[in-house]
């Protein structure tokens, strides 16, 4: 299956999950098409902006750094991140994402259900 970039959905999440700005979505493709998948985005990070703490149940989110730099909240310690990190947040764990650069940072998230 192909699904071409005109037929992808966008939307804006204003504070997500607590955090600050403006977050922008560029959905890949509609989740219920696959088994198990919640969520096959591209995020981009306003500077300055970032998505909250959150914890994830019975699912796990993967963050794919693709432009910019920030900081990742993983399990209460913060660690840098830059263009091709990955940050992965497994069941029962938390994580929060800032963009502590002077561009947008761009992420692809991808959370699997259990």
């Amino acid at each position: 299956m192909v699904y071409k970039k005109e037929n992808m959905t966008t939307s804006v999440r204003s504070n997500l999950k607590g955090g600050e700005g403006d977050i922008s979505f560029i959905n890949f493709a509609d989740c219920t098409d696959f088994k198990n998948c919640r969520l096959l985005s591209q995020m981009t990070i306003p500077v300055g902006g970032s998505i909250g703490e959150h914890t994830h149940i019975n699912e796990s989110e993967y963050y794919i750094i693709t432009e910019g730099t920030g900081m990742a909240v993983d399990n209460g310690v913060e660690k840098a991140v830059e263009k091709g990190d990955l940050v992965v947040t497994a069941h029962g764990e938390s994580h929060k994402l800032v963009n502590t650069g002077d561009i947008p940072m761009k992420v692809i998230a991808i959370i699997i259900t259990y």
